[in-house]
């Protein structure tokens, strides 16, 4: 398939800038694989679609404050975005911008207490060195750091009670370890009391972790999309979850992965094994059509960009030609799409 096969209009004003009111108000389309209906509804209204027989995976990781704004010697602004940590203690891969300001062993202040030595330059990316006071790095990176938002949310005039604001939307109410650049946005609509209302309707919780990394801003730039290289990222897969996951696939329970990441993982962990095994892994899985899903059976996602990797895996799930119809449809219902938007549920 070509790159061009995955390209949609969106109108800029569909991308969502800032989430619905509450978690539940989302829109949500219901994508019915086997009539090819197309139904709108309510996230709140998710309970009343998954069954009593559904094993639901959801993806836990955190985002971490990875946005750091400081400013050279000369007084020149300059932002570091971490990317992931490395072998060595205390140095990171990270994006600088601009990037042609900055030379090896460019000193940029954050804070009195976090600074940041640019090591050694990798293609597009550095190797950086974080410098900073106090035992706990993560503690430092909650006082100096900032949600790295998605390029395609504007924050023009960043308040402080902006900045709280996406602290706390821009994370799903189950994150658990931070070690993502950006949050698995499927999760994002769920409340605790909807994740009680599932378990006590019968349906099973199970909680993966993969931590989202910078393949998330990446376009695909080839056209013959066969040769785009998936970007590597961590993930872990509990004893506890590997039990419910295998038990579920035993006895022939229905599987909704919730959000891209989940699915990614899962699929990954059985195309390794043949089975879901405990495990901490990378995965590079790129699901484009006709793949042939092994664990997953249903989805719920958020609308994704144009030509973009997530697209491609979501019109493996529903059929290319049924997703771009729905995706049309999304568009003339005015549909928010992307990280703060509207979602969808493939069954």
């Amino acid at each position: 398939m070509k790159l061009s096969d995955f390209y949609y209009e969106l109108p800029e004003e569909l991308i969502a800038q800032m989430p619905a009111d509450k978690r539940e108000n989302s829109r949500m389309m219901v994508l019915n694989r086997d009539n090819q209906s197309i139904t709108h509804k309510h996230f709140y209204d998710i309970a009343d679609l998954i069954g009593p027989d559904t094993l639901l995976v959801l993806n836990n990781t955190k985002v971490l404050p990875a946005r750091l704004i400081g400013k050279k010697d000369t007084g020149a602004k300059i932002e570091v975005f971490l990317l992931e940590p490395s072998s060595q203690p205390d140095v990171w891969k990270a994006l600088i911008k601009p990037s042609k300001r900055v030379k090896p062993d460019t000193v940029i202040k954050i804070s009195e207490e976090l600074s940041v030595c640019a090591l050694e330059r990798l293609d597009d990316e550095w190797l950086v060195k974080l410098i900073y006071k106090g035992d706990k790095l993560l503690d430092v990176l909650h006082r100096n750091g900032n949600i790295p938002l998605p390029p395609y949310i504007e924050r023009k005039n960043y308040t402080e009670a902006l900045k709280k604001f996406d602290n706390e939307r821009y994370q799903t109410v189950y994150a658990r370890d931070e070690g993502s650049v950006a949050a698995p946005t499927a999760g994002l609509h769920f409340t605790k009391e909807i994740l009680h209302k599932l378990e006590n309707k019968g349906a099973e919780l199970c909680y993966v972790t993969l931590n989202v990394g910078l393949g998330t801003f990446r376009p695909v730039k080839c056209e013959n999309i066969l040769e785009h290289k998936m970007h590597s990222e961590s993930f872990e897969i509990s004893e506890k979850a590997s039990e419910q996951i295998n038990n579920a696939l035993k006895n022939g329970r229905t599987i909704t992965a919730v959000g891209t990441t989940s699915v990614r993982t899962l699929e990954t962990a059985y195309q390794k094994f043949g089975c879901i095994k405990p495990c901490r892994d990378t995965s590079e899985l790129f699901i484009y059509p006709p793949y042939e899903f092994k664990v997953v059976n249903n989805l719920i996602t958020n609308f994704h960009l144009p030509e973009s990797t997530l697209l491609m895996l979501v019109s493996a799930m529903a059929g290319k030609d049924f997703i771009f119809k729905a995706y049309k449809e999304a568009v003339e219902n005015k549909y928010r799409f992307f990280s703060y938007g509207d979602c969808m549920y493939i069954s």
